[in-house]
């Protein structure tokens, strides 16, 4: 068989309950590509903001590794972007022959373009400048946002009103702010215009939906009625057990009543079908074009969206499910057996880049934490699987150390800015009740403590300092050497 296109739909902000085999979303045109192909049920990022994700997606490698450690473009960004020496699977790819094309939203350099990364035509749908690596004073752009700002006090549906800041509208009934129908129509044309060679190609189409604010076009909102909308249980919790950050985070939002929480969540899932209506669009310039059976096509996001759990909403650092649980689906006619099937072991976004090398018969030469799921693709169980998720990030913008860990039936957070958190995942699935202050779990707290700084220790990930004033850890790093 000759090496496969591959074809890759990233959104934004989207959660894993979204599309199959969760179908919280109205999604046609996944529901028919997860029945052609397969589904993971258990996908997760590795952070949560698009930067490290993305980097983490592109490298195989954690932010610790890759060096992506927040949002590349912020005003007091730590990280513009990959160390040096990190490589993508995209030069990989480049460098074996794939044609190679970039539309849509890139954030994982602020430095450097897809087209330094073995991408030869590229639509981002803004212009690209290219600047010097280096750490450069930044300008201060973000203080004309304040020029003008509203001094009202007085809020409009779905609107949040923050004293000095502009205010913010957090859903709406019309066309989304964001660029997202030009990127498809930008990928669409391209698959339908390219000459066909006997080259193997690679395609990337990022949008930034479902994003906030949620802003949706009318005919997808018409799908969804408010009075079937529930907010989750989650969201009567107010987290006195938790980081007092969450609670901080969450009070903005409690401006918005509960039906306009529930507005919100309607407006949320409308976007999601709006994503998934785009989708389909691409799929059937695929079919026409007569590519589709031997290109892989993935469906992921970079990472979630708490969508009114625990009252919270987009993602940052309050450590839940809804900000790391993300959609992943892939469908290769010629390549998957048994199609169907819903993979529930845990999969990553670091899994991705040496399954695309795999599967272009790449030779991998160098160690990437991500493992390839071409196995899954086989319908085979590979002899060694991973029983945990681990998580890394140093916060974005407001900076906090973080560090997780989630097996099937336990996560404990590491915060290194606050108290710590552990939940039990088999008799609260909603992560309402921080067990971290119960004695009776102190074991499973050194357990899971000495496997997140073995990880920790695999990546490079030097996040803990003995020094007294930081060192604030329930069990330090030494518990690995006992």
């Amino acid at each position: 068989m000759n090496r496969p296109n591959i074809l890759i739909f990233m959104t934004d902000q989207q959660r894993g309950d979204s599309i199959p085999p969760f179908g919280r979303a109205k999604t046609p045109n996944l529901d028919k590509f997860c029945s052609e192909g397969m589904a993971f049920s258990n996908a997760f990022t590795i952070a949560p903001h698009c930067c490290p994700s993305r980097a983490t997606f592109f490298s195989g490698l954690y932010p610790a590794q890759h060096g992506v450690w927040n949002n590349v473009d912020g005003g007091n960004t730590l990280s513009k972007g990959l160390y040096d020496g990190v490589r993508l699977f995209s030069e990989d790819l480049k460098d074996a022959g794939y044609d190679m094309y970039y539309g849509g939203k890139w954030h994982v350099s602020s430095v450097e373009s897809p087209l330094d990364r073995g991408f030869d035509v590229m639509n981002t749908g803004k212009a690209v400048e290219k600047k010097e690596i280096g750490h450069i004073k930044p300008e201060g752009k973000e203080w004309k946002r304040y020029k003008n700002f509203s001094q009202r006090t007085d809020r409009t549906e779905g609107e949040i009103i923050r004293k000095g800041y502009t205010p913010y509208i957090h859903y709406g009934e019309k066309e989304s702010p964001f660029n997202d129908r030009q990127v498809v129509d930008d990928a669409v044309g391209l698959i339908r215009n390219r000459s066909k060679t006997d080259r193997p190609w690679c395609q990337f189409a990022g949008t930034l939906g479902p994003h906030d604010p949620y802003f949706v076009p009318q005919k997808y909102l018409d799908l969804y009625d408010i009075d079937d909308i529930e907010l989750p249980q989650s969201y009567s919790d107010k987290m006195l057990d938790k980081p007092s950050l969450y609670r901080r985070t969450r009070d903005r939002f409690d401006q918005l009543t509960e039906r306009e929480q529930r507005q919100a969540v309607r407006h949320y899932l409308a976007f999601c079908t709006y994503e998934d209506a785009l989708f389909g669009e691409v799929l059937e310039a695929l079919e026409e074009k007569g590519e589709a059976e031997n290109t892989v096509v993935v469906y992921i996001s970079d990472h979630g969206d708490y969508m009114a759990e625990h009252g919270l909403w987009c993602k940052g650092l309050p450590c839940f499910k809804g900000a790391y649980h993300i959609p992943a689906a892939i469908r290769w006619p010629a390549g998957i057996r048994e199609k169907g099937r819903v993979v529930d072991e845990f999969v990553t976004m670091a899994d991705f880049a040496p399954t695309f090398l795999e599967i272009a018969n790449i030779r991998q030469d160098r160690e990437m934490t991500g493992k390839s799921l071409v196995p899954f693709l086989k319908n085979e169980k590979p002899k060694e699987w991973r029983d945990a998720v681990f998580t890394q990030t140093n916060g974005n913008e407001l900076y906090g150390i973080q560090r997780s860990i989630m097996t099937k039936d336990w996560k404990f957070v590491y915060n290194g800015y606050d108290y710590d958190e552990l939940y039990d995942l088999n008799n609260d699935p909603g992560e309402t009740v921080n067990l971290i202050n119960n004695k009776e779990y102190d074991d499973d707290v050194k357990f899971l403590c000495k496997r997140l700084w073995e990880f920790a220790r695999e990546t490079g990930d030097v996040c803990i300092s003995p020094y007294i004033m930081v060192s604030l850890a329930s069990y330090g790093p030494g518990i690995i050497f006992e």
